[in-house]
């Protein structure tokens, strides 16, 4: 497998980043664990066989059980090998939740330290921005730990441009560590609400891992439409166990995605998942990888074979002009 360097940091990552939110799991409709601690074993031994060392999660995953199976695997194998991303904003240690203050930040890395049985993390991103915190405040509590070498680089997750914006100029003004990996909602089929936050990462040259890059399995193509504004949903999918799916990934602009995407994936000899992947991959205004939430191991083989799909200029602009962004 080739890796791909990510934006500024330096880290050599895999083309397409495992992520582990599934992990433990457990829907509240319907008590369906998504991922249990075999699965996840399972998942995360497929990735490595397959060359892939570039895991994400977050202290809140599965009430902490994420790291901790994440952990329990990582104790066999060179830990060197991975690059492992987590988060904070959410509270698994006190009551106080979303939260980004210097004592909660230290808090939380500590303990998804702990439950991952690490001296670091490469990659701690802020899961929210916390908007009763000054950012000064949590940037210099981030600008410790990575002096402390508890973390190697600092992210940001789900927030608004300008508040992206204003974080790297405080980080600037008080020379602290800057966000150089982000982490927004991004795909073919998900992009204004996030266009303006993208134009920030291009610009400040910040390397972009999408979550939900297959728009909650919607580009799979897995789903279909049938009689008057029905939609078939697989059992067992997202779209058949999330009570508000259908309001939060579907649209007209989404199928007209979905369309141009299978049509693409049929010239290619792709799956419509591989050719969405390899869309965002082949950004070139900013690094871009994808973070894939697979269920099975025969799901994983799938999205990493977006590695080996090739777009031409024609094809990425098709995909890129069937919404309008």
């Amino acid at each position: 497998m080739e890796y791909t360097r990510l934006g500024s940091t330096g880290l050599q990552v895999s083309p397409i980043c495992l992520g582990t939110w599934r992990f433990g799991m457990e829907h509240e409709e319907s008590g369906v664990i998504e991922t249990d601690r075999q699965e996840a074993h399972e998942l995360l031994d497929a990735l490595a066989e397959r060359g892939g060392n570039f895991i994400d999660t977050a202290n809140g995953y599965g009430g902490g059980r994420s790291e901790t199976w994440i952990g329990e695997w990582l104790d066999d194998r060179d830990r060197e090998d991975f690059v492992i991303a987590s988060k904070c904003y959410w509270s698994q240690v006190s009551r106080f939740q979303e939260n980004l203050s210097k004592k909660n930040v230290k808090a939380e890395v500590e303990g998804s330290l702990e439950r991952l049985g690490t001296d670091y993390l490469d990659i701690l991103y802020c899961h929210r921005f916390d908007g009763e915190t000054p950012p000064k405040h949590t940037l210099r509590a981030l600008d410790d730990l990575v002096s402390q070498g508890m973390v190697h680089y600092v992210g940001i997750s789900t927030c608004e441009a300008w508040e992206l914006t204003k974080a790297l100029w405080e980080a600037d003004v008080h020379n602290y560590e800057a966000f150089s990996v982000t982490q927004p909602q991004y795909s073919a089929a998900y992009r204004e609400p996030v266009a303006e936050y993208l134009d920030v990462c291009a610009d400040q040259d910040l390397a972009v891992c999408p979550y939900s890059p297959l728009h909650g399995g919607f580009l799979t193509g897995k789903y279909e439409r049938v009689g008057d504004g029905e939609v078939k949903t697989p059992d067992g999918s997202r779209g058949d166990i999330t009570e508000h799916f259908e309001d939060w990934y579907l649209t007209a602009d989404t199928w007209d995605v979905l369309d141009e995407v299978r049509a693409v994936a049929d010239e290619v000899e792709a799956t419509p998942a591989q050719v969405s992947l390899r869309w965002l991959m082949d950004h070139e205004r900013f690094t871009c990888v994808p973070i894939i939430g697979a269920r099975t191991v025969e799901q994983l083989d799938e999205n990493l074979g977006a590695i080996e799909v090739s777009l031409s200029d024609d094809q990425f602009e098709r995909i890129d002009d069937a919404m309008d962004t």
